[in-house]
């Protein structure tokens, strides 16, 4: 059976990003969640001191990294108890997302859950596979297992792409009670999670899978996907990692040993030193709170209501209309955004608006928002 994939979504932005980019001052482009900020000089230095890399690196990583990840997780997250045997670096998050459903074995009749408005490699990465990718509004979605559909893999974002929604203990409890009644595997995908808005939020991150007031400690049949590419300027890198489940973790590697996907080991050691230093990742947060709180005016007097947006590099805005027509707006402003059709049927009200511009060019649009009022 020939593989089927959806169209790349991207590539239907070519006219508006055209038209935006004709509007006299040129185009602020906040449609992909590119970062465009330095990566911090710590991260550089210690690509340039490993960059006499001859050798084949390890494909698990090497342990200091392992181990760091594993630091990471306790000071960062909350999350004591990560085995550094259960760390696997991976080249870029996208890519595990795309091929962790073959990774994990799964094919013809397997089905896989993702979220109702969700990055689409969720769905990408099933059909790689050739599996079944299901959309779960609510674990009831999934009912009771049946030979012919058994759920094998759920996955869950938080914070959200592209709705920036946090999924709190409670809820993420929950999917772990019962993912495990039913035998699923869930996948968490965390990699927005040091940049936390909330008012409230006491720690840099919120809260993962991985959290033993979410697992009681215990990670079978977890995995947590992390980048580094958002919090660390560090996406041209492809530097990311997943852990937890141990079992689960080693027959990922056992492929990725086979197919070669190995992460280079310059790039290893950036990820190390990106893992071990918290400050460059406060001060880019820091740069993100500034253009988020001149941003989020501007669009909410556009008439733009923001939803959700509790963390993340987005805003997720709607005007209460077609999705599309709003995006046609913002390009008569020279701004271009992604309309949320891109991230499921449930998305096609809203619009995506990423923080990734830089200073000038968030200064920008605000000023193109507010000037028509």
């Amino acid at each position: 059976m020939a593989l089927t994939l959806p169209d790349f979504p991207w590539d239907s932005l070519a006219s508006y990003k055209e038209r935006a980019s004709a509007v006299p001052g040129g185009i602020v482009d906040l449609s992909v969640g590119t970062p465009v900020d330095p990566t911090p000089a710590v991260l550089q230095d210690a690509l340039r001191r490993a960059a006499d890399a001859p050798g084949y690196p390890t494909t698990w990583g090497t342990p200091a990294l392992r181990e760091a990840v594993a630091a990471w997780f306790e000071r960062t997250r909350g999350c004591p108890g990560v085995d550094a045997d259960s760390v696997l670096p991976t080249i870029g998050s996208k890519e595990l997302v795309a091929w962790l459903p073959t990774l994990l074995g799964l094919g013809p009749g397997d089905v896989v859950g993702i979220p109702a408005v969700a990055y689409p490699t969720y769905d990408v990465g099933a059909r790689l596979a050739g599996a079944d990718p299901v959309v779960v509004d609510g674990l009831a979605a999934f009912g009771p297992p049946t030979p012919s559909r058994t759920p094998k893999l759920l996955w869950v974002n938080s914070p959200g792409n592209p709705t920036g929604k946090v999924l709190g203990v409670d809820h993420l409890r929950k999917v772990v009670g019962w993912a495990r009644q039913h035998g699923v595997v869930v996948a968490s995908d965390e990699c927005y999670a040091a940049l936390d808005w909330r008012p409230d939020a006491d720690g840099p991150s919120t809260p993962s899978i991985l959290d033993p007031r979410v697992c009681d400690g215990d990670h079978t049949g977890l995995l947590a996907v992390y980048s580094t590419s958002k919090q660390s300027n560090l996406a041209g890198y492809r530097a990311a990692f997943v852990a937890g489940d141990a079992a689960l973790v080693r027959r990922i590697l056992e492929v990725r040993k086979h197919a070669g996907m190995i992460v280079p080991a310059p790039v290893q050691a950036a990820l190390l030193a990106a893992v071990t230093d918290d400050a460059h990742v406060a001060e880019q947060k820091e740069r993100y709170r500034a253009r988020r709180d001149a941003l989020r005016p501007a669009l909410e007097a556009f008439d733009l209501r923001i939803e959700h947006s509790e963390a993340g590099l987005y805003l997720w805005a709607t005007a209460d209309e077609d999705c599309w027509d709003t995006l046609d707006r913002l390009c008569a402003a020279g701004i271009l955004v992604a309309p949320g059709a891109f991230y499921g049927a449930a998305g096609r009200r809203h619009v995506r608006v990423a923080l990734t511009a830089s200073d000038e060019r968030i200064a920008t649009a605000v000023e193109r928002l507010t000037r028509r009022r």
